[in-house]
């Protein structure tokens, strides 16, 4: 039995193209929601609002984690304290996680993944963007 591919997978990472209007552009696609950009490639994120960025909602960020070294996590339009939780498991894992506006974080993402370090960014979708 063949399984279908994920909504919003893509099998590598690359970098983000624009984002706003509720969603991001990336490898020559569109996506509608917010974002995981992870080693194993582009994941839809079923995350809407700051609230739902919680330790549960970020596990495919933690089953990567001996991939990661630094995680962006764009909070939206503002800058967002994330909860304890996934501070203290980002530290546990020995994972660097800088929360910071979606377009800060979206950035500093393409940078570091154009430099070829091991980067995530879980990213929320906002309306205004680049």
């Amino acid at each position: 039995m063949i399984t279908p591919p994920e909504k919003g997978f893509l099998k590598y990472q690359v970098p983000i193209d624009a984002y706003g209007n509720g969603g991001f552009r990336f490898g020559d696609m569109s996506h509608i929601g917010s974002l995981l950009c992870l080693p194993s490639g582009m994941h839809a994120w079923d995350v809407k609002t700051v609230q739902d960025i919680t330790h549960d909602s970020l596990a495919k960020v933690w089953a990567e984690a001996d991939q990661i070294d630094v995680l962006f996590v764009g909070t939206g339009d503002q800058l967002f304290v994330l909860e304890k939780p996934i501070k203290q498991t980002g530290r546990d894992l020995n994972i660097i996680t800088e929360p910071m506006s979606t377009g800060a974080a979206a950035r500093t993402y393409n940078v570091l993944l154009g430099e070829k370090r091991a980067v995530a960014a879980a990213l929320l979708a906002v309306e205004r963007g680049k």
